[in-house]
Parts: C-alpha cells; sequence; structure tokens
C-alpha cells in the first residue's frame, strides 16, 4: 500500500501568516507633525541668530532718544515713568508688559496681520517693539523692518530693565502739535510735571501715542477724549481703576486744554 509521505506533515499553505504591524495613521501625522515643528523651530532660531547678529545694538537706544529730544529741543524726564500715565499708557498698548519677554505672541500675530492686510495701525506690538520701531525704523511697515523691530526689542528687554525701557519710550514717544516726549507733553497740553498729572490728562496723553494726529486734542478734541475714554476702559479691565473711578475722570475739567477750546 502506498505510503503518502506528506500525511501528518504541515504545508507551506497551512503556515500561519506572520502579521507585520503598520504604523497607525494618526501614529504617522504625529511624527510628522512632530518633525515638521523641530524643524520650523530651528529655522527660526537660526534666523533669529543672524538677525541679531544683523541688526543694530540696544545699547544705543538712550543715545537715540536723547537725540531726538535735542532735535526738537524737548525736555527729557530723566528716566523717571510718571505713575498715571505710565499705568494707563500699558493698560492700553501692553498689558502684558511686566511679564512678556519683548514679545507678545498674541500682538505679534496681529501685528503681522496688520502688515498683510496694509493696515499698519492693526497694533499690538509690545512696548519694546514699539520702541524698536520709533528708534530704529520710524516709519516702516514692511516685514523686513517688522523683523528687525522684533530682533531689536529683544536687545532692549536683555540690556535694560523694564523701568528703564518705559522711561525711553516715554520720552521719545510723539505726543502730537510738535510736543515730544512725556515732559513736553504734560506742560504743553496741561502746563505741568508729568509727576502732577491727574487722571484724566494722563490718559488722555496715554492715548495720544497711538494716532497722535488723529487724536491732537488741539484740533481733534472730540476724537481725544473718545481716545481716553478707551484708555479708562482699559484700566478698569485691568483693574487699576473701578468702572465708578473712571465715569468720576471721564466728567473732570481738563484746564488748559477743554479751556482752550471751550
Amino acid at each position: 500500500m502506498a505510503v503518502d509521505l506528506d500525511k501528518g506533515s504541515t504545508s507551506q499553505a497551512d503556515e500561519p501568516a506572520v502579521v507585520t504591524r503598520q504604523p497607525s495613521r494618526r501614529r504617522r501625522w504625529l511624527t510628522r507633525a512632530v518633525v515638521t515643528v523641530i524643524v520650523a523651530l530651528v529655522v527660526v532660531l537660526i534666523g533669529l541668530a543672524l538677525l541679531l547678529g544683523l541688526t543694530p545694538s540696544a545699547g544705543s537706544a538712550p543715545a537715540r532718544v536723547a537725540g531726538i529730544l535735542a532735535t526738537h529741543g524737548a525736555p527729557s524726564d530723566d528716566g523717571v515713568v510718571p505713575a498715571k500715565v505710565g499705568e494707563a499708557l500699558l493698560a492700553t498698548e501692553d498689558s502684558r508688559y511686566h511679564s512678556d519677554w519683548a514679545i507678545d505672541p498674541q500682538g505679534t500675530v496681529r501685528a503681522v496681520w496688520g502688515v498683510v492686510s496694509r493696515n499698519p495701525n492693526e497694533g499690538g506690538a509690545t512696548i519694546e517693539v514699539q520702541l524698536a520701531k520709533m528708534l530704529y525704523t520710524p516709519g516702516s511697515t514692511d516685514p523686513i523692518s517688522l523683523t528687525e523691530q522684533v530682533a531689536i526689542a529683544i536687545k532692549l528687554d536683555h540690556d535694560f530693565s523694564k523701568t528703564r525701557i518705559l522711561a525711553l519710550y516715554l520720552d521719545a514717544a510723539y505726543f502730537g502739535d510738535g510736543a515730544y516726549g512725556v515732559t513736553d507733553a504734560a506742560e504743553h497740553y496741561f502746563g505741568v510735571e508729568p509727576d502732577q498729572l491727574t487722571w484724566g490728562q494722563a490718559t488722555l496723553l496715554a492715548g495720544l501715542v497711538q494716532a497722535p494726529s488723529n487724536y491732537d486734542p488741539h484740533g481733534h478734541l472730540k476724537a481725544a477724549l473718545t481716545r481716553r475714554a478707551h484708555v479708562l476702559a482699559r484700566l478698569v479691565a485691568v483693574g487699576t481703576i473701578s468702572r465708578s473711578e473712571a465715569k468720576s475722570i471721564e466728567g473732570e475739567q481738563l484746564k488748559p486744554v477743554i479751556a482752550f477750546y471751550g
């Protein structure tokens, strides 16, 4: 009788198939995302390093501020930040000033959008970035200048204290009607020293720096007061003053500005 030699043996076809697990779609996507983020960060860091090397030193900032004041015959505040103006300015222009490090992600996105949408007043830049623009790239709103401003802002934040940067900003800022720096502005509009400003006066001045020509109280008093109301609302929002205090300040008689046009 013929014997089936294959009987009882396992054929190749009957052998269990080896299953190779393929990485899941989610895992592949996550890996690609992580790699993309790492590459992007490397590119940004390299670009930032190049910019830090190519842009001017922030150490020249005080001399540049002194040059602006000298050109316009305006006095300096000698590094002192008038309390009310300083608080009003930060509440309006950069409420995270003391916690950021020269770059505010939300503000940067808004500023970039302002360039893309050709609306340079979109705002959102930190005090450091605004100071860099005043001193190093005045009048420029193109993407290259915006990038330079960010690099110099980082240098400013590294080289100077927050108080010193704010003092430089208030000295360099244009407050309209030929007034440069907060000392000149306080004397020009109200005939007082910066530390003697009332909340009503300080909030009006703080509102001018965004668009000095548009909010100049000598020519656009209604717009200046509307802008001041916004500054007061920001002070309430950050908890510096109460809503009732803001209401009282809005009713303050602003002399000599109001008297001059009353």
